[in-house]
């Protein structure tokens, strides 16, 4: 299968490691923002085809599919656009930072019928998956998540450190990661959801603290806190209180209330959550099927994330 990713930065880069593991798959063009710095990434993978304008990628190159790691702001419209072209596409989380953005991607996956999938990457996690089983097999039931998704990001910068030259967003993005989760964990939609956030930072024109409570229908209920000011451990931890167990993953590990760890090494191909992300996009598509985390399955999430927003402009 060949495969066109566009965006080689912070994200860009670990989809490139996951695929280089998944045999049948050939990434044959890679765009950027910056031709130089993305002839760089292409000559450490391999790939031959390099560009810096979308639409000419998917013009001279025979990819079937596409994976976007671009911007957030880009997400949507080139979702549609690839779709448009006749192409399978998995884009990073979040599928759209606004409601209208996003549900115009369910339209048009609807209309072509072409795999759309959303990197909703904790569905994924061996982690995760360890505790999904379990409550699919009704071992056990929720009954509480606390979930902490802490940075220390005062500057523009990526993962990596680097500049950045989009805005992140702690409700649009960080935020989607734990609203579908719980959902999709629950087993239940989301019914009650409230935020409260802290002041907007004066050069980000974001809020940089926000604390989320949600409650689904079988009345699981949620803690979020968010934020980009914690000068401490990054990343994103959570706490699963059961009614037969407390778990807490953080990311590919898992331990019990006890800190006690768990082997979730055999619960899929790979330890790495992105690797295994792109592993199912790659079989919805050449089984015709539709991928977990597709488009739709995720779309309550956002709809979730647009009340939220609309709460929080008052």
């Amino acid at each position: 299968m060949k495969v066109l990713l566009s965006g080689p930065g912070a994200f860009g880069i670990k989809h490139l490691d996951g695929i280089k593991n998944i045999d049948g798959v050939e990434v044959v063009s890679l765009v950027g923002r910056d031709l130089e710095k993305t002839r760089e990434v292409a000559k450490e993978y391999g790939i031959e085809h390099v560009a810096t304008d979308l639409g000419e990628a998917l013009e001279q190159t025979e990819a079937e599919a596409v994976i976007l790691c671009t911007p957030t702001q880009q997400h949507a419209a080139e979702s549609i656009q690839c779709m448009k072209a006749g192409k399978h596409v998995e884009v990073e989380i979040p599928l759209a930072d606004c409601w209208e953005d996003a549900d115009a991607v369910l339209k048009t996956q609807q209309e072509t019928g072409l795999v759309c999938m959303v990197g909703h990457t904790r569905r994924f996690n061996p982690s995760h998956q360890w505790l999904h089983k379990r409550i699919v097999a009704g071992e056990m039931n929720i009954q509480q998540m606390d979930v902490q998704t802490y940075f220390f990001r005062r500057k523009n910068i990526n993962a990596k450190g680097e500049p950045r030259s989009w805005t992140d967003h702690l409700l649009w993005h960080h935020a989607a990661h734990t609203v579908d989760l719980f959902a999709y964990q629950a087993g239940s939609p989301i019914v009650q959801a409230n935020a409260v956030q802290g002041p907007i930072h004066p050069e980000l024109g974001i809020a940089m603290d926000m604390s989320i409570q949600m409650k689904t229908e079988n009345g699981a209920i949620c803690t979020l806190s968010l934020s980009f000011n914690n000068d401490g451990p990054l990343g994103t931890f959570f706490r699963y209180i059961c009614d037969n167990g407390t778990y807490i993953a953080r990311y590919d590990d898992l331990v019990n209330g006890k800190e006690e760890p768990i082997d979730v090494s055999q619960v899929d191909v790979s330890m790495n959550g992105i690797e295994l992300q792109d592993r199912e996009f790659f079989a919805a598509i050449k089984e015709g099927r539709e991928p977990n985390s597709s488009v739709a399955s995720v779309l309550p999430c956002y709809k979730v994330l647009h009340d939220l927003e609309q709460q929080l402009a008052g």
